[in-house]
This record gives structure tokens, sequence and C-alpha cells, in this order.
């Protein structure tokens, strides 16, 4: 490898090459200090004979007359395989938990390698979560993406990780990636405590970057998991579920970046290609026909001031398969976890619920589940104006409803997983507190058998 003294400029992450040849986009490189430290870069951009190389550990300390910088002319790569479970790392996939390197028998570029279309399998059979909300009305398919909309000072954070620690895909081999960008160390510290158990257990790689941490590690963070999820699912044979949080804190890392190389600006200053580098990441996850295993990614990202049209959620929602919205309201009524059940969706529910997946009564109750707590938020709003005594009995107990739908089925203890049958029989006593003539959207045999069984 030739080593260039002809540094230009160093630019916050960014440090300006001069007289480079026979360089590459994407390119991994090498940054030799003159204290002999030794950092690592990627190029961004090559223009003639100049080169703008982000540094992964930042520019600090560094100087132009005395930065060596050599190109490897390859991709960045990481070690792949099934070393990565047990392991706690940073976000650039070093140890953080004093254990040694992790090693693999092969090694994989980052960047992934984009899916043949024809190879994809569409998404079936559930994830189950643990978490009733989810996996009775927003259930989670395998080779979904489902991202989770929340707002700043919601307990996303818990919810993704309780979903981390507890997600199963019904006795298949199993692992999770979990890839935390932008945290605080307070929070870093309850991520790696919450998920100890399923660490230990060798089902889960943690890749953990913190607020601290240099910028441009941010956007390092969710390819790594990405690449290591990849390798465990189409290599090995293994159902993976890979969390990522928070996927605002990753948009802003690319919106610092796109200053710093004085692009020009699109909407609310994010980069014009913000589309095209989500969907980079989002779409990596799927099945390949005649492979047993598959990538399913749970992306977390809060909207600033619960604008669900800001450009990450906005694009986010092009994207992806569905979202489960958190609350604010019903958070302030002591709900956990507090999601809106009617502004939540899984688009690929159908594929992953019902007779041979989950329970033969599982979507027709679902369908009636949601319809009824549509009326009951009519009738809340008509009882505002009327107040409750001039409420017909049947409104009343619509009223009645919400109240069983919320504190049966969605609340729920942080560390408590139910397994599906409860789900959907705390479903059905919060159906049945509705007059039977009210259940239009249950077949009769189904209302029948849970009648006498009442």
């Amino acid at each position: 490898m030739i080593e260039y003294t002809s540094v230009r400029e160093l630019r916050n992450p960014l440090v300006v090459v001069g007289g480079v040849e026979g360089v590459g986009w994407d390119e991994f490189v090498l940054v030799r200090l003159e204290t002999g430290e030794l950092r690592h870069g990627l190029v961004l951009e090559v223009d003639e004979k100049l080169a703008v190389v982000q540094v992964l550990e930042g520019t600090s300390g560094m100087n132009e007359a005395s930065t060596r910088v050599a190109f490897t002319g390859r991709p960045l790569a990481i070690p792949v395989g099934l070393g990565w479970l047990g392991r706690v790392c940073n976000g650039r996939g070093e140890p953080a938990d004093g254990g040694p390197p992790v090693f693999g028998p092969v090694t994989a570029p980052v960047s992934g390698h984009p899916l043949n279309p024809m190879w994809r399998q569409p998404p079936a059979e559930p994830v189950l979560t643990g978490v009733s909300a989810v996996d009775a009305l927003t259930t989670l398919v395998r080779g979904q993406k489902l991202p989770i909309f929340s707002v700043a000072g919601l307990p996303h954070l818990e919810l993704a990780t309780q979903i981390a620690a507890q997600a199963t895909a019904g006795g298949d081999p199993f692992s999770v990636v979990f890839a935390g960008m932008g945290l605080t160390h307070p929070d870093a510290a309850f991520v790696r405590d919450a998920l100890e158990e399923r660490s230990s257990a060798r089902e889960l790689a943690m890749l953990l970057n913190t607020a601290d941490d240099p910028v441009i590690e941010r956007i390092l963070t969710p390819r790594l998991a990405l690449t290591i999820a990849e390798d465990l699912a189409f290599t090995h044979g293994r159902h993976v579920l890979v969390v990522m949080t928070d996927m605002t804190s990753y948009a802003e890392a690319l919106r610092e970046i796109s200053a710093a190389r004085n692009e020009i600006p699109a909407r609310r200053a994010y980069p014009g290609y913000l589309y095209s580098d989500l969907a980079t990441l989002y779409e990596r996850c799927g099945r390949i026909r005649g492979n047993p295993g598959s990538v399913t990614i749970v992306p977390v990202l809060t909207m600033p001031a619960g604008d669900i049209t800001h450009p990450v959620p906005d694009l986010t929602g092009y994207i992806t398969e569905g979202q489960v919205v958190l609350s604010p309201e019903v958070h302030a009524r002591g709900v956990y976890p507090p999601i809106e059940p009617l502004s939540s969706l899984s688009r690929l529910m159908r594929k992953g619920a019902g007779p041979g997946r989950t329970r033969a009564d599982h979507l027709d109750l679902a369908a009636q589940l949601l319809a009824a707590l549509a009326r009951a938020r009519q009738v809340g709003e008509l009882a505002d104006l009327v107040g409750i005594a001039a409420l017909s009995p049947t409104d009343r107990r619509y009223l009645e409803f919400a109240e069983a739908f919320e504190r049966q089925l969605v609340d729920q203890r942080r560390d408590e997983t139910r397994a599906l049958d409860d789900t959907l029989e705390r479903a059905w006593r919060a159906a049945l507190v509705l007059p039977e003539r009210e259940l239009v959207m249950l077949p009769s045999a189904l209302l029948r058998e849970h009648l006498k069984v009442s």
C-alpha cells in the first residue's frame, strides 16, 4: 500500500487527500498519525486526484503536515460467524466486554450485498415478541421491517430491549443483534443489564455507540449489525431479529457529515439522499428462496416534537411495512407499553398470523378489537359532549370495553413475557365485555365456543 502525505484539509471528521490515484468510493483507509496511532476511515468521494475520507475515530489530534494516509484497495470488511453471539462491542465492532477481538473464518463487507429480487421469498411465519399489543394486533413477520415510532420521553428504549430480550421464532434457531446509536452512558448500561441473560446464552450480539463516540461511528454501527445478521441468517440458517435504536440519531449523524462535505441540503437540512441511504439499511432484511434463515428488522426512531411528517419517520414509512406508534396520551394514563393501536399497522400480518401460523381465531379477533376500539373512541368523544349518563347502555359497554382492552391486553409489566395463547385469551376477555350482537366480525362458531367457556 502507498502512503500519501498530501493531506490538503482537516474538516471535522473528514480528511481531504490530494494527488491520489486508483482510489475508489467506499474504500477502506488506514490513517497514521505522527505519534504512531493508527486510525481508520472510508472514502466518501473521489474527484480526479482528490479523495475525501471520513475518519471513524475523528480527526482530533491530527495535523495536515504529519498525517499519512494509505488506501487498502478494498471496502471495509469485518469477520463474521457465530463468534459475535454473546459479545458486547462498541459501534465499530471493537470489544467493550473485556474479551478478545471477534474473529471469524471469513470476512464480509459492511456495505452488504444487494439481494437479487428473484431470490427473495415473501415474508412468512411470526416472530413472537412476548408483548401483547404487538403480537395480537401488529404481528411481526419473519423477513419484515416494522419500525417503532416514538417521541422523546417515552419508553421506546425499554420496549426495544424487552423485544430483543424475549422475542422467539417458535422453536427455530433464533438470534438477536442489537444496535444502539447515540445512547447515553446510563442508557447503554441499561441495555447491557437488560440483555445480559440473552447475551450470556449466546443468543445475542450487541453493538453500542454512545453519544460521546465519534459521530461517524454512528453511521457504521447499523451496517455492522446487518452484516453480522446476514451471515447468521444466510450462512448459518438462523432467524435473526435486528433491533436498531435510534434511527433519528443515525440520520442526525448523516446530516452532520453532509454539512461537513458542504453538500446542498434538502428538507430540514438533511441530505437529499436520506431516502436512499435509509433504504440501503432497511432493505437488507428478508428471506432467500431455499435458505432456512431470515433477517427481520425493528428500527426505533424518535419523531422530533411528535411530528410524523418529519423526514426520518416520513421516509421510513415509505420503505417499511407498517409501524408501531407510541403515544404520549397512552403513556400519561400509566400504560406500558404506550402503544396506540389505531395508529399502528403491520401490513404483512396476514402473512404471519392465522391458521397454521398462530391461531385460527387470531386475525378475526384482531379485526374485531380494532373495530370496537374505533367505535369506543367515538363514544368517548360523545360522552365528553353529553355526559356518560346520556349514553345508551350499549355505548356504555363500549367505554367499559376500551378500559378492559387497555388494562387487560395492552398494559403489561416491563419484565413480563406473554405467550401467544395468553395474549389471545386476554383479547377474548376484552371483546366479550361487549354484547354478543356487537361482535359482528367474529365467526359465529368461534363466538359460541368462547361464550360457553366464559
